[in-house]
């Protein structure tokens, strides 16, 4: 197993930052890496935001764990007497969270325009994030990951999208249809894409599925505000026909 640790002569590297070429960002992307990985593997994510949102900000932070061969981790390693996975997960959140929020008031943004995108334990990250924080993030795009823990609720502020391959051998996408299960079971507002013959990778066919996604998915959040004001205007107007648009589904859920 690799030496992991921080060198505290230099501190955690700064997170690499892509701001809009013109104009101040209007969105809020933060990218998170696997364990054992760098950003480098989230190019092609990085991209195609970019292309898709070109007043975004996306941000990739570094896991603040590094081993002599230059890769990264976020949670501290399995080791003797350490506490079990979900604790040290928790641990790793909080250094996330101030970020996430630093950044939303350097550049006027609120959590509606912010979304928060990890592979692997990056996702994991991302997921735990939006519950230990509730009005961290509009979005939460989950890639080849899962909960430390299911959930005792749902976010209210967040959407959920889950992406996951068929073929994944490290988080099985059962994990991923538990959680898609559990999250509706709680009345949450989650999506679950599955990608056949694919394993565990932040494939090009999962990336398109995020942004499709992004650019298309109604939050259930918005529905229900739309379905308040309808019925305000109905009770105002009592003589008004009861024709009219189907109302959406209880969740947003695919």
């Amino acid at each position: 197993m690799d030496d992991f640790s921080v060198n505290q002569d230099e501190g955690a590297l700064p997170p690499i930052v892509f701001a809009p070429r013109q104009g101040e960002p209007r969105q809020l992307f933060v990218l998170l890496h696997d364990d054992e990985s760098t950003p480098a593997q989230l190019d092609a994510l990085t991209l195609a935001l970019k292309q898709a949102f070109p007043q975004s900000l996306v941000v990739l932070p570094y896991g603040p764990l590094r081993s002599p061969e230059g890769v990264h981790r976020w949670v501290e390693p399995d080791g003797p007497g350490q506490d079990n996975r979900a604790s040290r997960i928790r641990r790793a959140l909080l250094p996330l969270v101030v970020l996430v929020q630093r950044l939303q008031r350097q550049y006027g943004l609120d959590s509606e325009g912010t979304a928060l995108a990890g592979f692997g334990m990056g996702a994991t990250l991302a997921l735990e994030a939006v519950n230990a924080q509730l009005d961290l993030a509009g979005r939460v795009l989950a890639f080849s990951g899962c909960y430390a823990q299911l959930p005792g609720i749902a976010p209210p502020a967040t959407t959920l999208h889950l992406l996951h391959g068929q073929e994944d051998a490290i988080v099985p996408v059962a994990d991923a249809r538990g959680a898609h299960a559990h999250l509706a079971d709680l009345k949450g507002d989650a999506t679950l894409d599955i990608a056949s013959q694919v394993g565990h990778e932040l494939h090009e066919v999962l990336v398109r599925q995020a942004i499709y996604r992004l650019q298309t998915c109604v939050p259930l959040r918005s529905w229900q505000a739309a379905l308040g004001e309808l019925r305000d205007l109905a009770a105002q107007e009592p003589d008004a026909s009861s024709d009219g648009p189907e109302t959406p589904p209880d969740r947003t859920l695919h």
